[in-house]
């Protein structure tokens, strides 16, 4: 699969102002005598500096480059990432592990002068496990690929982010990322099973693949998963499938407000039920997705039949006092669910938008959702501050929200300020500081109060595990200075 595209492109003739040099002679011919291609043209590097983070859309329209790594490596298997970073060690050359580059927070730029290292021919699906239902994959696989695989065999991974089309599996695990479908199938840290990673020096580590649980102390497998490629860079993984779904159902409700939609959500998980899709919708998003002007609960179960009746028994019960709405909204959600084509346009024409997922316990939701939507309104040039629940548990659920604006000034101090605004909203509320798209460096000032007297801890595992600290450095708030 050729790797997707990012949200927008250099304008022409961009490319020839301003560019870096790349890698010496010969560091690129170390990597070369290793086998590894290796890219220094001006086109590659440039491209390879970037991710989809909103912030670099504006950038790249006027014409700059956001960063111009030294090289772009592409190794093909785990013995060439780990030849690659003995190398890089050696030079001491930052290296950024990257796959689609859909992460939208910055973790998968690579620095001036480092090395972008692509995953994307680590492309083999290895093979599918039909009696203990998982399947082993290299870290450069895509997830229509996988997902085309398992579903040959009467299997699917479950694992449906709105970036499907655009990340490979190592991007899915060192992003710590859900799919869309997380209720019934997991986040991507309960669907690992096992991962072969390098570390800095080019150790190679063989970590978990006996059994779905072990107590053989700490779960080293778990450091890795969600490192966005800060202390190891992630290879190969074991990943549970189950087999495909035999019944679905939908519906689709109407709440008068966001509180009472929250708690009715609340009550359905609370109750042990736990619809694949269950999602609710402010009164703003629910007129601009759906049209219509109450906020909207769409849901979506699959699986054996007898359980799929039982959750929407479930659902049923505890949405009796909303209204019902068509269901065809479901139809509608899964129809643009993975829509992003309006965000590369919005920013080219001077509107600043992006989203920002968190996490809580259900007591903090309600408290939560008020004072980020409330404190990005208090900032001049905001034009909606809205929110939907996108993941829900027993305890607790994921919010997300989206902001957009017009700014008078700097469209990158408006965009700090917004993110600073909300994120010490949420820190303050009790919130954890992402769910699923990671730290990257958009988040990365925020990490030490967001971990507390954990964040010691971490920084002293990167210290412990690269040394030298070439593994992305700044991203996850360690190795580097913050963004």
């Amino acid at each position: 699969m050729t790797t997707p595209a990012m949200p927008n492109e250099y304008p022409p003739g961009s490319l020839t102002a301003g560019v870096l040099a790349p890698l010496t002679h010969d560091v690129v011919a170390e990597f070369e005598a290793a086998g590894i291609a290796c890219d220094v043209t001006d086109t590659e590097r440039a491209d390879h500096g970037r991710d989809w983070w909103p912030l670099s859309i504006g950038v790249v329209a006027s014409g700059h480059v956001p960063h111009w790594p030294g090289a772009v490596l592409y190794p093909t298997s785990t013995t060439q990432v780990s030849a690659a970073l003995r190398i890089a060690s050696a030079y001491r050359v930052p290296v950024t592990a990257q796959g689609g580059r859909s992460g939208v927070l910055g973790g998968a730029v690579a620095p001036d002068g480092g090395i972008a290292l692509d995953l994307t021919r680590l492309n083999k699906i290895v093979g599918l496990d039909e009696v203990s239902g998982t399947v082993d994959v290299e870290a450069g696989v895509f997830g229509p690929e996988l997902e085309s695989f398992v579903a040959e065999r009467g299997f699917t991974v479950g694992h449906f982010p709105q970036s499907f089309e655009l990340a490979t599996v190592g991007g899915w695990i060192a992003c710590r990322g859900a799919g869309q479908y997380s209720n019934r199938y997991g986040k991507i840290e309960d669907i690992v099973r096992a991962l072969t990673v390098v570390l800095a020096n080019g150790d190679v580590l063989e970590l978990g693949g006996r059994g779905p649980r072990q107590a053989v102390g700490p779960d080293l497998m778990a450091l890795f998963v969600g490192s966005e490629g800060t202390l190891g860079i992630i290879t190969e993984a074991t990943l549970v499938a189950r087999h495909r779904a035999t019944h679905e159902q939908r519906a689709a409700y109407g709440f008068a407000t966001f509180e009472e939609g929250l708690d009715a959500c609340r009550r359905i998980l609370q109750r042990d039920a736990s619809p694949a899709v269950l999602r609710l919708y402010d009164e703003a998003e629910s007129t601009r997705n759906f049209d219509v002007t109450s906020c909207a609960l769409v849901v979506l179960d699959e699986g054996e039949e007898d359980f799929v009746r039982a959750n929407m028994r479930v659902v049923s019960e505890e949405c009796a006092t909303a209204n019902s709405l068509d269901v065809a909204l479901v139809s509608t959600w899964l129809e643009h669910r993975n829509d992003v084509g309006a965000l590369a346009p919005l920013w080219e024409h001077g509107i600043v938008v992006d989203t920002l997922e968190v996490a809580g316990p259900w007591a903090c939701l309600e408290p939560m959702y008020h004072a980020v939507t409330a404190a990005l309104g208090t900032i001049d040039g905001v034009l909606v501050a809205s929110v939907h629940q996108s993941h829900a548990y027993l305890d607790g659920a994921c919010l997300y929200f989206t902001f957009a604006g017009r700014p008078e000034g700097d469209p990158q101090t408006f965009y700090r300020r917004a993110w600073d605004e909300a994120t010490r909203a949420v820190l303050a509320s009790g919130g954890a500081l992402s769910h699923h798209h990671g730290v990257g460096r958009n988040r990365a000032r925020f990490v030490r109060d967001a971990l507390g007297s954990g964040y010691g801890l971490l920084a002293a595992m990167k210290r412990e595990l690269d040394p030298v600290n070439i593994l992305n450095p700044g991203a996850l708030g360690i190795g580097g200075d913050p963004w």
